[in-house]
C-alpha cells in the first residue's frame, strides 16, 4: 500500500513538472539556508561546552567603585583571588590564572612576534579540558621559564620533530623549556592561546604584580562541586574583601563588587565578556530568519497546491466514486508533500554542503568543515518530513474534503481558497520586505559608522608594532630619524596605543569641577612630542605636548571632552590647569582635544588620558605619501632590518586595522542580505507559479478581450494588478514591523542613523518592482498569444 502511495505521488509530481520544480527548488533553498544559519547557531551556542566540568566553572569578575564616579565593570579580577578564594572556601575545588601575554619567540632561524600567548597555572589543565598530545602539563610546569605549546605552533617552530625538552628563546634573553604540546584549542572557546607559559615565569619577571591586591590582571576562574549554588559563595564575597583590602583602598574608600560568571554565560555576556563576545540579538535575528524562509517556502507549496484545486478536485471525486475513504486520500495527498520535501532535502544536503565553505568565508568564522557532523544531517531529515506533514496537512484535509458529485459537476466553491492564497501571499511579502527594509538600514549604519568624521587621520598611516621592546625604546628617537630620510616618508610618531588597536587604562585622580581629586580608572595613551601633530587631532582647549617645555615628559597631561564632561566642566578650558595623578606622576591638564574616536562607533567616546612618556612606547607608525607604496614599504622594511635585526618587521596600516573593528557587523550586513535575497528569490517563485496558473485559467478571458480590442499593455495590467494590490498591502502591513525590529537593533549602536521615510519608499518600490516583473513574464506570455488558438483550445 504504501509502495502504491508513493508511486501514485510521484506520477503526480511528474505529470505537474512546472509547479513540482518550482515547489522543491524553494524548498530547498528555503532548506539550505535555514539549515547554513542553524549550524552556525549551533556554533555560536556551543562556545566552551567541549569542557567536562563544563556546568562547574565561573569566572571571577570585579567591579570597581570609585567614591563620587561611575562604576567600572571588567571582567579580570585580582591575580590573587583565585588562590585566596580556594584557600578560603572549601567549595572551591580548583582556581586557576589566566594572564595575556606576548613575546618575541625564537628557535633556530625561526623568530616571530606571538600575540596570542598566556601566563597560567598548572591547573589550567585540570580546569578545562584540553587534550594532551605530548609530554606533560603537570610535572614541571610549576616552575619558571617552562612553556606548554599547542599543536599547530609546535609544527610551526619545530616541524615534525619532538619539541619536549627542547628550549626557545622568549623576547632574545630568557630561555625557556618546552614541556607539553596540546592540541589546538577548540573554535568554539571563548579564550584561544597558541602557547602558555608557567605563571611562575610572570612572577619573575613581574615580582610585585601577583602580590598586589590593587592589581586587576588578568582572568580568575574556579570550579565549584556539581550542582552548587553559586550565589550562595557570591554573597559571601564582600566579608572575604574587607579581609583583602589594601589600606589604600581603604583609605580612598574604592570598594568592589564580585561577580561568578557561568562558563556557559561568558561568551555572550557584552558586559563582563571579555574581547570575543558573541551576540545573542543576532542570534536571535538569523533564527527568526530561518523561520521566516522555512515558513516562505511552506506558503509556496500550499499556495499552489490549493490553487490546483480545481484540477485535483475532479481526481478526488473520481476516487471517491471508485470507493477511496477519505483517510487514504489525505494518506496519498501527505505522501505527495512527503516525498517532495524529501527531494528537496537531498538537493538542500547538497547545497548545503557545497555552500559551507562560502558561508563560513562571509561569516568570518569556520563553524564546520562539512554537514556531515553533530547529526546535522539527521535533523536537517526530521524537519524535511515534519514541513512534509505540516505543510501538507491542510490541502489534504481540504482536497480530500470535497463532495464527489459537487467537484465532478464542477460547481464546489473556490472562494475559501482563494482568500487563503492571497493572505498567504500577503504573508510571504510582508516577510520579504521587512528583510528588504532591515538590509538597507544594515548597510546604511555601516556606511555611516565609516564615513563618520573620527576626530583624526587615519590613512596612509603604517603602524610597526615593536612590543615595548626595551632595546627598541631606548632608540626610538634614533629609529625615527632615520625612517624619515626614506623619500615619500611624510612623519614619524611612537606610541604605546593607536586608535582601533586597543589600548590600556589608568587608575588616577584627576581634579574634579568642585576641587575634589577624583578617583577614576581611565582609559590611557602614552604617546610621544608628534603623536598629535601627525594624526591631525584637534585641540578644544589649552595646548598640546611641546619640547619646548621641559616638563611635559613628567608634569603634563592631556584629557579628551569626554573626560572634562565626566568630571563635571562645563567647557573644556575649565580643566586646562587641573592636577591629575596618575601612575605615582603628579602633574597637571595642559590642554584638552576634541572628541575622537579611539575605538568603534558602536561605543561612545569614553574619558581619555594622554601623556608623554618615551619609556613606554610599543609601536611605531609611519606617515608615508600616496606614491608608490609598495616600494617605500619595502624600503622601510629594509631599514627596519639594518635598524632592528633582532624583532621582525610587523607592520599593519591604521585605517585598515581601524575598520576591522566592524567585521562582525559587516559578516552580519552580507549574511543578511544574502538571507534576505533568498527570502524574496522563493516568495517570487511562488509568485510566478500563482500567476502562471492564474493566466492558465483565464486564458479563454484573455482570447476574448483581444478578439474585442484589449491592449497588450492593458492585459499585462489586468493580470498584474490583483498580484501587486496583494504587495502593496504587504508593504503597509511590513513598515510598522520592520521599524520596530531594526529601531531595536539600532539600539547597540552609540552612533546610529535615523530610520528615514526613503528606507520605506525603496523597499517598497523594490518590492513592487520584482513582484511586477515577476508576474509580467506570465502575463506578457498570455497577452501575446494567438486569441483564435487560446479559445479553440478551450
Amino acid at each position: 500500500m504504501i509502495r502504491n502511495y508513493i508511486k501514485i505521488a510521484f506520477r503526480s509530481l511528474w505529470r505537474h513538472k512546472g509547479f513540482s520544480f518550482i515547489n522543491i527548488i524553494g524548498l530547498a533553498i528555503g532548506l539550505t539556508a535555514c539549515f547554513l544559519i542553524y549550524i552556525n547557531i549551533k556554533f555560536e551556542l556551543s562556545y566552551d561546552t567541549f569542557n567536562e566540568k563544563f556546568d562547574q566553572i565561573y569566572r571571577v569578575a570585579v567591579d570597581v567603585r570609585h567614591p563620587n564616579a561611575p562604576v567600572i565593570t571588567t571582567p579580570a579580577s585580582f591575580v590573587q583571588m583565585g588562590p585566596s578564594l580556594q584557600q578560603d572556601y572549601p567549595e572551591v575545588e580548583a582556581n586557576v590564572r589566566v594572564l595575556g601575554a606576548r613575546f618575541l619567540v625564537q628557535y633556530g632561524n625561526s623568530k616571530f612576534q606571538e600575540d596570542d600567548i598566556i601566563y597560567t597555572d598548572p591547573s589550567l589543565f585540570n580546569v578545562f579540558t584540553l587534550p594532551v598530545i605530548k609530554g606533560d602539563v603537570k610535572k614541571g610546569f610549576e616552575a619558571p621559564f617552562k612553556v606548554v605549546m599547542t599543536q599547530t605552533m609546535a609544527r610551526k617552530y619545530f616541524g615534525n620533530a619532538d619539541p619536549i625538552g627542547k628550549s626557545i628563546t622568549l623576547d632574545s634573553k630568557y630561555p625557556a623549556l618546552v614541556t607539553a604540546v596540546i592540541k589546538d584549542v577548540p573554535a568554539n572557546s571563548h579564550f584561544k592561546f597558541d602557547m602558555a607559559v608557567s605563571c611562575a615565569t610572570f612572577e619573575k619577571l613581574n615580582p610585585d604584580v601577583l602580590q598586589n591586591w590593587a592589581s586587576i590582571h588578568g582572568f580568575t576562574y574556579i570550579v565549584l562541586p556539581k550542582g552548587y549554588n553559586f550565589h550562595k559563595l557570591e554573597s559571601q564575597l564582600p566579608a572575604f574583601a574587607s579581609r583583602h583590602y589594601t589600606q589604600a583602598d581603604k583609605k580612598e574608600g574604592v570598594d568592589y563588587g564580585y561577580h561568578f560568571v557561568p562558563l556557559k554565560d561568558i561568551y555572550m555576556d557584552t558586559i563582563r565578556g571579555g574581547p570575543q563576545v558573541g551576540d545573542l540579538h543576532n542570534i536571535h535575528i538569523f533564527s527568526a530568519i530561518a523561520v521566516f524562509i522555512l515558513l516562505i517556502a511552506c506558503i509556496n507549496f500550499i499556495n499552489l497546491t490549493t490553487a490546483r484545486a480545481t484540477e485535483r478536485a475532479k481526481e478526488v471525486g473520481v476516487r471517491k466514486v471508485i470507493g477511496a475513504a477519505r483517510k487514504q486520500l489525505i494518506i496519498q495527498f501527505l505522501s505527495e508533500s512527503v516525498v517532495l520535501c524529501l527531494i528537496a532535502f537531498l538537493l538542500a544536503v547538497i547545497f548545503s554542503n557545497s555552500l559551507l565553505p562560502i558561508y563560513n568565508q562571509i561569516s568570518g568564522k569556520v563553524t564546520n568543515t562539512t554537514i556531515f557532523t553533530h547529526n546535522y544531517v539527521f535533523h536537517l531529515f526530521i524537519v524535511s518530513c515534519c514541513i512534509g506533514i505540516g505543510a501538507g496537512l491542510y490541502p489534504a484535509f481540504v482536497l480530500s474534503g470535497f463532495k464527489p458529485v459537487t467537484t465532478l459537476r464542477g460547481k464546489f466553491s473556490k472562494s475559501g481558497s482563494i482568500l487563503l492564497r492571497r493572505t498567504l501571499v500577503v504573508a510571504q511579502f510582508t516577510i520579504s520586505i521587512v528583510l528588504i527594509v532591515g538590509t538597507i538600514v544594515v548597510y546604511t549604519q555601516l556606511n555611516y559608522m565609516r564615513s563618520q568624521p573620527l576626530g583624526f587621520k587615519k590613512d596612509q598611516m603604517l603602524a610597526i608594532n615593536f612590543s615595548s621592546d626595551t632595546a627598541v625604546q631606548h632608540r626610538v628617537e634614533f629609529i625615527k630619524n632615520e625612517l624619515k630620510k626614506i623619500p615619500n616618508v611624510v612623519s614619524v610618531t611612537a606610541s604605546r596605543s593607536l586608535p582601533g588597536f586597543g589600548n590600556g587604562n589608568s587608575d588616577s585622580e584627576i581634579e574634579n569641577k568642585a576641587g575634589v581629586m577624583q578617583q577614576i580608572l581611565i582609559d590611557a595613551y602614552y604617546v610621544d612630542y608628534d603623536f598629535i601633530p601627525q594624526f591631525e587631532m584637534k585641540l578644544a582647549a589649552g595646548r598640546i605636548f611641546s619640547k619646548s617645555f621641559g616638563t611635559d615628559t613628567s608634569k603634563a597631561f592631556m584629557i579628551n571632552e569626554a573626560a572634562a564632561k565626566s568630571l563635571g566642566y562645563n567647557s573644556p578650558s575649565e580643566a586646562v590647569g587641573r592636577k591629575l595623578l596618575q601612575w605615582g606622576r603628579t602633574g597637571k591638564i595642559i590642554g584638552v582635544l576634541k572628541d575622537f574616536h579611539f575605538q568603534s562607533l558602536q561605543e561612545p567616546v569614553r574619558p581619555l588620558s594622554i601623556s608623554v612618556d618615551p619609556d613606554f612606547m610599543k609601536v611605531l607608525t609611519v606617515k608615508i605619501g600616496t606614491k608608490n607604496i609598495p616600494a617605500t614599504i619595502a624600503a622601510i622594511q629594509k631599514k627596519w632590518k639594518s635598524l632592528v635585526p633582532e624583532r621582525p618587521f610587523n607592520y599593519a596600516f591604521v585605517d585598515e586595522t581601524f575598520n576591522a573593528q566592524y567585521a562582525a557587523q559587516v559578516n552580519f550586513g552580507n549574511l543578511f542580505m544574502y538571507f534576505a535575497v533568498l527570502a524574496i528569490l522563493i516568495s517570487c517563485m511562488g509568485l510566478f507559479g500563482l500567476a502562471s496558473y492564474s493566466t492558465i485559467q483565464r486564458t479563454r478571458e484573455i482570447g476574448i478581450r483581444k478578439v474585442f480590442g484589449a491592449s497588450v499593455t492593458g492585459i499585462v495590467n489586468m493580470l498584474s494588478a490583483e498580484f501587486l494590490k496583494l504587495v502593496v498591502l504587504s508593504a503597509l502591513i511590513a513598515f510598522p514591523l520592520a521599524w520596530f525590529i531594526m529601531n531595536k537593533w539600532l539600539q547597540d549602536f552609540a552612533y546610529r542613523i535615523a530610520i528615514n521615510w526613503w528606507i520605506f519608499a525603496l523597499a517598497g518600490a523594490m518590492a513592487i518592482v520584482i513582484a511586477f516583473a515577476t508576474v509580467a513574464f506570465q502575463a506578457m506570455k498570455a497577452a501575446l498569444a494567438n486569441p483564435v488558438k487560446s479559445l479553440r483550445s478551450e
